[in-house]
């Protein structure tokens, strides 16, 4: 946990200071300036003499509170208000500017996938589930969802009140000895303003200068009262409001979902009109030119293009609330009182929703041949039997859902100093709630196909007044799923010195507990079940808990003047997977002042979440097309096949939750490296291996169709032998592999008469991304290719160059990522780099008044095309690129 404690004369400091050249820790490039050694006083204030009061403080990875600022493990603090500079005014774009997180989660994940429109964060890709998301030094509850889609097990970002934001600082190492199991890739701790004396209004927005939509509007305001030192209180609440719009597909050229010769066809094979079949044969009453209205010919068939329904952006609405009070009990003895409030509204839009495995009797109106629908010359029809048709309800008009995402946190907490102890003690309360919620276009399944059976509706053209009418008075609207995740727990940690053990300076202690229980509960309305393409098993109401008891200790000893070793080791007790012990072992060496040389080893234990055991099976759609590799190899119709049935086919994927998982277990390694050869300059090199075994996971349908014969218990057939379902669901996958070095640098050019100059770089190299499908199976290597359902980028990079005078500030950023080979690269090969540029330039009226202005992508950079299957959004990956393109920011904020 990261707390602050009050000031106190450190008699070693002298020695302390000899010994450690006060190297800065990582800092971000978005001008976050160097991190100092006590309450961000300034250098010169550090090489003061012994006497002077400083504060120890206590810096994610490392629950020992300490003077030195560069620790045996690699930290990333990011300043929020630098970075509201720049136009970075939401969590997941925060979470961009750190390149040891693989993707880009955030809210367009929720086009097509119920995941409340949650972001998440995924420290070195190897799922959100293991990177652990703090507020203040304590847990989050995890986003309340259970579909693999949601992450279920991590934290929503978007729930985070970014405007209480003081820093964020990102461990980027394994911590499962000091703060849980399933910090396995890393740690990210947001950290409120600890207190606040006046008052703030901001107000900002953005605007992509093509047409469309995608812009956003801010309004933040604080306000705080008391001086804690003075009056003995402070009293202080932050909200904050934002608001974005929809962007839809048709504003944006480069989303395409049907490209010829680049192996991208996302398009659908159940159109309208409906195509039909008999006796292995297809047809649309179009012909094969396909003439209608979103429609693509492809194997005498017509597939429907979903382009013009799809948003690459949703419309999304948040509100957030933090207010905090502190009190002084006693010169050493405080209290403080926290709450938060967080609310994200998602709405998004889809295509018309398909229906399938329908018939129609030669008694319809409307059956082929029957005088309405046309029947397609050489088309070979028995009008005494029924054909079999697959039919888009665009009738029922566009799928538009929204998702209500609401968070909150109480936490009562105590910390002073007793005895010599430092202690802090706390108690809290976390709650997530999630309401699924149909608002448009979803009409029932049974009430159509009744239709169909009577005679009433028509598949193949427009709807008489009775049909629509009917239709319209079948359509479902209000939430059909509500999510709750609940945590309640109780955590206190004691710390201090206990000597100096070899002359090199005092050794730190720290010791602490924890016990958490954790609650989750999904109920389903009894019509889910009525909508196929919901993708919702009415029977899923499902419900989980558990508790989890802790004990951690930890310990820095120096050794001689230049080398510190650390220890520290945690005890979890589950009720449900029972006991693990997780140690970690570091060291720090400085052998001389200008060079830190610091490592760490650390063992993780990530048991399955209460979402992932619990999420029942259900059915829905697979989310790219395939082709049946037995009816429909090579995309060619093979006999028995049905072109319109088997092939370029969205197939039923029958997934879920697994009571059966085993935990994760992983290892993690770093060494690194920083050298400060000069006041202004520091450079540094992390290297880390992570590896973990039995990894959970979604397993990828792709693969199901890659290997039918390996994988051919996944795939179930009906009787006539075309594929009924495949089966995914989650799973212990195997074994991943992963490693690779994080590179930084810092450089403040000496003092102009032109102000001051910077220089930040901040990026990662993977050397390794190796995992395997099944437990012992063969490794595949993920390294700048696409395979199963991602990528791990080779390289990305965050380089800002920074510029202050007196009341003015600019700065320039350059956000780049290396190319990869392409989901489909027989068609497509690469995907090319993406880079984009930056600007932003300020100006402060009298220390009251704040504007900022800017530019993000200054070039207008498109994402660059990928013929990936994973989202509903085509033509590019949504997952590694931003589709706004070039966007003028201006923020202004007012200090009363």
């Amino acid at each position: 946990m990261l707390m602050s404690f009050p000031r106190f004369t450190l008699k070693p400091l002298a020695a302390t200071l000899q010994r450690h050249r006060l190297v800065p820790l990582y800092v971000m490039a978005m001008g976050m300036g160097t991190v100092q050694a006590a309450d961000d006083s300034s250098t010169a204030a550090v090489v003061a003499p012994a006497t002077t009061q400083l504060q120890k403080v206590e810096v994610t990875g490392s629950a020992i509170r300490r003077v030195d600022a560069e620790t045996a493990v690699p930290v990333t603090i990011l300043r929020a208000a630098e970075l509201e500079k720049q136009g970075v005014t939401t969590t997941a774009e925060l979470m961009q500017r750190i390149t040891g997180n693989n993707s880009i989660g955030n809210s367009a994940g929720s086009v097509g996938a119920a995941t409340g429109g949650a972001s998440f964060a995924d420290m070195r890709g190897i799922g959100a589930n293991k990177t652990l998301v703090l507020l203040n030094g304590r847990r989050l509850a995890n986003n309340a969802m259970s579909g693999t889609d949601s992450q279920g097990g991590a934290v929503d970002l978007n729930m985070i009140p970014f405007a209480a934001i003081d820093r964020v600082e990102v461990l980027r190492d394994g911590a499962s000895a000091l703060y849980g199991t399933d910090a396995i890739g890393g740690v990210i701790n947001f950290i409120t303003k600890k207190s606040l004396t006046d008052g703030t209004l901001t107000l900002g927005g953005e605007n992509p200068t093509n047409s469309g939509g995608g812009g956003s509007k801010d309004m933040s305001g604080s306000w705080g009262y008391g001086d804690l030192d003075k009056d003995r209180f402070n009293v202080m609440g932050v909200f904050n409001y934002r608001t974005q719009q929809n962007l839809d597909a048709n504003d944006r050229s480069f989303d395409q979902d049907y490209v010829p010769g680049r192996g991208l066809d996302n398009t659908s094979g159940t159109a309208f009109p409906g195509n039909y079949s008999q006796n292995g044969n297809a047809a649309n009453p179009l012909g094969t030119a396909c003439s209608g209205a979103n429609l693509i010919a492809s194997n005498g068939v017509c597939r429907y293009s979903t382009r013009n329904s799809i948003d690459l952006l949703p419309q999304t609405e948040s509100t957030s609330f933090f207010g905090k009070a502190t009190g002084k009990l006693a010169d050493d003895h405080n209290v403080n009182l926290e709450y938060f409030w967080s609310r994200n509204n998602n709405s998004t839009t889809v295509a018309p929703a398909p229906l399938t495995g329908l018939s129609l009797a030669p008694s319809s109106p409307y059956y082929p041949g029957n005088g309405i629908t046309p029947l397609p010359t050489g088309f070979a029809l028995d009008p005494t039997q029924p054909v079999d048709v697959n039919w888009r309800e665009t009738a029922a008009g566009d799928r538009e859902s929204k998702d209500q995402n609401t968070s909150q946190r109480l936490v009562l907490s105590f910390d002073g100093t007793v005895g010599g102890w430092d202690y802090n003690v706390g108690a809290g309360y976390n709650q997530n709630q999630v309401y699924n919620s149909v608002t448009g276009g979803y009409a029932s399944d049974s009430a159509l196909t009744s239709g169909l059976d009577s005679g009433l509706l028509n598949p193949f053209g427009a709807q008489s007044a009775a049909g629509q009418a009917y239709i319209d008075a079948n359509t479902y609207h209000g939430a059909y799923a509500v999510s709750t995740g609940r945590v309640a727990s109780l955590d206190g940690k004691v710390t201090r010195e206990i000597g100096d053990w070899f002359g090199a300076g005092p050794v730190g202690l720290a010791l602490g507990g924890e016990y958490r229980k954790e609650k989750y509960h999904e109920s389903v309305a009894d019509w889910a079940g009525d909508l196929s393409s919901l993708g919702v098993d009415p029977n899923s109401s499902v419900s989980g808990e558990r508790s989890i008891s802790a004990e951690y200790a930890e310990i820095n000893v120096p050794v001689i003047d230049s080398l510190e070793l650390g220890a520290a080791v945690r005890h979890d007790k589950y009720s449900d997977f029972g006991s693990t012990t997780n140690p970690k072992y570091t060291f720090r060496f400085q052998p001389f002042k200008e060079l830190v040389m610091r490592g760490a080893y650390s063992e993780g234990f990530r048991a399955p979440s209460l979402y992932e055991l619990n999420n029942p099976t259900y059915t829905t759609f697979t989310q790219g097309n395939y082709n049946d590799p037995t009816l429909c190899a090579g995309g060619v119709v093979r006999p028995g096949g049905n072109g319109g049935r088997d092939c370029n086919q969205q197939f039923l994927n029958s997934t879920g939750g697994n009571q059966d998982l085993k935990p994760e277990t992983a290892r993690n390694v770093t060494l690194g490296f920083v050298y400060q050869p000069v006041r202004n300059l520091s450079m540094g090199l992390d290297f880390w291996w992570i590896k973990i075994a039995g990894q959970i996971e979604e397993f990828p349908e792709s693969e199901v169709f890659a290997n039918p014969e390996l994988y051919s218990d996944r795939i179930v057939r009906a009787a006539d032998g075309s594929i009924d379902h495949i089966v995914t669901g989650l799973a212990n996958l195997g074994n991943v592999k992963t490693s690779g070095i994080d590179v930084s640098l810092d450089y403040r050019f000496p003092q102009t008469t032109f102000g001051q100059f910077g220089l930040d770089l901040q990026g990662t190299y993977v050397t390794r991304y190796d995992y395997q499908q099944i437990i012992g199976g063969a490794y595949t290597d993920r390294v700048g290719d696409f395979q199963g359902d991602q990528v791990a980028q080779r390289w990305k990079h965050n380089i800002t160059g920074s510029w202050n005078y007196d009341a003015y500030r600019a700065s320039v950023t350059n956000r780049f990522t290396t190319g990869y080979n392409d989901y489909d690269p027989t068609t497509h090969s690469r995907v090319s780099s993406y880079s984009l540029w930056d600007l932003s330039a300020g100006y402060t009226f009298d220390k009251v008044l704040d504007l900022d202005v800017g530019v993000k992508n200054v070039f207008d950079r498109d994402p660059p095309f990928s013929n990936q299957a994973y989202t509903f959004q085509s033509g590019y990956d949504p997952r590694y690129t931003d589709p706004l393109g070039r966007t003028l920011f201006a923020r202004m904020t007012y200090h009363f």
